[in-house]
């Protein structure tokens, strides 16, 4: 599928993006080292129905980056320059991993800008031996150490090696600053929005697999029981990357999130 770009008149920042379909807009955000093809099996489903689009996120696939250093809030007002400028009005928004953290801060935030939002193995609130862990993984990366071996065994069974190949490629062709940037922002990023989920009004879903041991079937839960309309959903026998791994229930889980009444605009 040909990349789409898309230029944010505000910074002059390049935007690529996969865009198939017609109807009312959903946007997906992919997370670190990912880029917008990983998207795939939910822009073939969706697109029979709805305007699918999948972005770059900053740095990754051909969008530009943001500054080195830049913390979640920069990816979450990236996300919301974008939104406007795509001219579409409010969008359904899915995020995976790191895009996750950025949806549920434009939710949070945004919501007029925002229909429904589906959290795809996000984080929330990581407790304090896991946070120490993805903080010294940051600095790891940001000083070129990077190991890409041990998070594509923490994210795959054993018998899911095809799309383990795949995303191998995925990280293998990012943008090592860019990489260390967005992770970053991801290390510490898990509760920059936490105290605002409550304010969270639209239809919200978060979705994990129960092997994930870092975007666990616990926070799925927690997010979801702050958001005023959230429902949490756990898929057996998967770990972190559920959008390739289980698409068929992935998009049966969505298409259930999409069928939900958004809120009424003058309530909003």
């Amino acid at each position: 599928m040909t990349l789409t770009t898309l230029r944010l008149s505000e910074v002059g920042q390049k935007v690529t993006y996969r865009a198939r379909g017609s109807g009312e807009p959903l946007v997906l955000i992919h997370g670190v080292g990912m880029q917008s093809a990983a998207w795939e099996p939910q822009i073939e489903h969706f697109a029979t129905s709805h305007l699918v689009i999948a972005l770059d996120m900053p740095g990754h696939g051909g969008s530009d980056p943001l500054p080195a250093g830049s913390p979640l809030p920069a990816f979450v007002i990236w996300a919301k320059r974008v939104i406007r400028a795509l001219g579409l009005g409010p969008v359904n928004l899915v995020g995976h991993s790191m895009g996750a953290l950025i949806v549920g801060g434009l939710a949070a935030t945004r919501q007029d800008l925002v229909t429904r939002a589906a959290l795809l193995n996000g984080v929330f609130r990581r407790d304090p031996v896991a946070k120490a862990a993805v903080v010294a993984r940051a600095a790891e990366i940001r000083a070129g150490k990077v190991d890409l071996e041990t998070p594509l065994s923490r994210w795959f069974e054993k018998d899911e090696s095809q799309a383990r190949a795949l995303v191998a490629t995925w990280l293998t062709a990012v943008d090592p600053s860019s990489y260390a940037t967005a992770y970053a922002a991801f290390a510490e990023g898990d509760a920059t929005y936490a105290d605002q989920y409550s304010d969270i009004a639209c239809p919200f879903v978060a979705i994990t697999g129960d092997g994930d041991p870092n975007s666990t079937p616990a926070m799925a839960q927690k997010m979801a029981s702050l958001a005023q309309s959230g429902c949490a959903v756990t898929i057996k026998g998967h770990r972190h990357m559920v959008n390739l791994t289980a698409a068929d229930d992935v998009n049966a889980h969505l298409q259930d999130w999409l069928k939900q009444p958004a809120r009424p605009k003058e309530l909003q």
